[in-house]
Order: structure tokens, then sequence, then C-alpha cells
């Protein structure tokens, strides 16, 4: 599945609330969320800018699948699936 390109760094923060993220803090132009869906803590920063770089996008759900334990393309479907 071929990444959005029009996706806020707010609007990945909320797609990623059902996984157990929460905004923790914001400094600057960074979010910073926390998850411990999986029994262990799990940061992750991302850009509070309108629209996301396609590498950064695919670097953060990259890591949250790794997270996760799920494929990339499985979350991708579940966050993006249209």
């Amino acid at each position: 599945m071929k990444l959005p390109r029009d996706i806020s760094g707010d609007e990945l923060a909320s797609l990623l609330r059902p996984y157990g993220y929460r905004l923790t803090r914001q400094t600057g132009s960074h979010l910073r969320l926390a998850s411990t869906a999986r029994g262990r803590p799990h940061h992750l920063t991302i850009p509070a800018h309108r629209a996301l770089k396609v590498g950064t996008l695919s670097s953060i759900l990259a890591d949250v699948a790794s997270y996760l334990e799920v494929e990339r393309g499985q979350l991708l479907d579940e966050l993006f699936g249209r």
C-alpha cells in the first residue's frame, strides 16, 4: 500500500491511539507519544508538521510495527485502509 502524502503529525498521533499511544508531552514542534500496550514502554517522537515527509512517516510506522510485532503492511492497512 502506498503511504499517504498529506497526513499531519497530529493526524498520525490520533490514528495511533487505538494501539495504546498517548501524548505525553510536546516540545516545540514535536509530539512525544508513549505506549505500554505490549507490556513494556515504547516512545515515539512525531514532528507536528502539516504534512509529514514520506521517509519520516515510513520510519515511524516501521518502528510502531516492530514494537507491536505486526507486519508493516498489516499496520498500513489498519491505519489507512480506505
